[in-house]
């Protein structure tokens, strides 16, 4: 796989991430688990909807592995 996630767009997924799953335990929901999502894609750096529509907002082609 190669990286399609940049520095900016991984920082607001990881924040993301963490501010959906702070309010899915403060509301006691499981809506949390939809943090889920923004953490994978922006721990592996790779986002699987971007590669279906062809983007990318990685400035290197590095692999990820």
């Amino acid at each position: 796989m190669t990286c399609n996630i940049g520095k900016t767009d991984r920082m607001i997924r990881l924040l993301l991430a963490v501010f959906i799953a702070g309010a899915g335990l403060y509301f006691q929901s499981w809506w949390g688990l939809l943090a889920l999502a923004p953490l994978l894609t922006g721990a592996s750096l790779f986002c699987p909807v971007y590669k279906i529509f062809g983007l990318s907002t990685c400035t290197s082609n590095k692999s990820v592995q």
